[in-house]
């Protein structure tokens, strides 16, 4: 059965925030989705070695031109993703690369409908992360329904070590003499607002899909 809609998550954590709510927005689609961990696959940085440029099919023997079967039938993308070191993660920002070797001649990707969940501490930064996937897909002309900007917990919380680690986060973000522990930890589920529009930007995208229409929404 065809993939109207593939979701692809750049976060290595486990059923994280991001994973939950890139599914969710599948879900709530009502189409037919596919829902891809990163970290489970793998998908190289771009070489740069030219070799897609005849005939759009990426030549490195990784995971990638498995996955970009899947990419090029489906009609829309939820790309989630989360800010380590104050930019995008490695794994998505890798598989942003290779989306290179789709577009040449012939852009396979273009018009496609996209939407991006990013998830991270600060909200100055996921803005910064959240504009520079916005780059991206403009870039590849394909189009951008809307940006999700998600709460995320610093891994200082449930590493065992983060009320006595010099280096923890935890105790930057809670004060030195707060209690870590996981309980600390913010569901995506619990942040409404963001939650809510996830599932208002998967309606919109089943619905656009539904139609046929390539028109723009705001």
């Amino acid at each position: 059965m065809a993939i109207d809609i593939i979701g692809i998550s750049g976060s290595p954590v486990r059923n994280s925030n991001t994973d939950r709510l890139v599914q969710a927005v599948l879900e709530a689609s009502g189409l037919e989705t596919e829902f891809v961990k990163l970290s489970n696959i793998s998908v190289a940085p771009c070489r740069a070695c030219k070799r897609c440029v005849e005939d759009n099919v990426c030549k490195v023997k990784d995971d990638f031109p498995a996955l970009a079967e899947k990419v090029k039938s489906a009609r829309a993308m939820v790309i989630g993703s989360y800010c380590p070191y104050s930019s995008l993660d490695g794994f998505t920002k890798a598989f942003m690369e290779r989306l290179w070797s789709m577009r040449h001649q012939t852009n396979l990707n273009r018009g496609k409908l996209i939407v991006t969940a990013v998830t991270g501490l600060m909200p100055q930064i996921i803005e910064q992360v959240s504009q520079m996937l916005a780059m991206e897909i403009m870039i590849e002309r394909m189009e951008l329904v809307g940006q999700l900007h998600v709460s995320g917990n610093v891994p200082c919380l449930t590493c065992g070590k983060g009320d006595v680690c010099e280096m923890s986060g935890a105790s930057v973000l809670f004060g030195p003499d707060a209690k870590i522990s996981a309980e600390l930890c913010v569901a995506v589920e619990d942040q409404k607002e963001v939650w809510d529009k996830a599932l208002q930007l998967g309606q919109t995208i089943g619905k656009r899909l539904r139609s046929g229409r390539q028109v723009s929404v705001n």
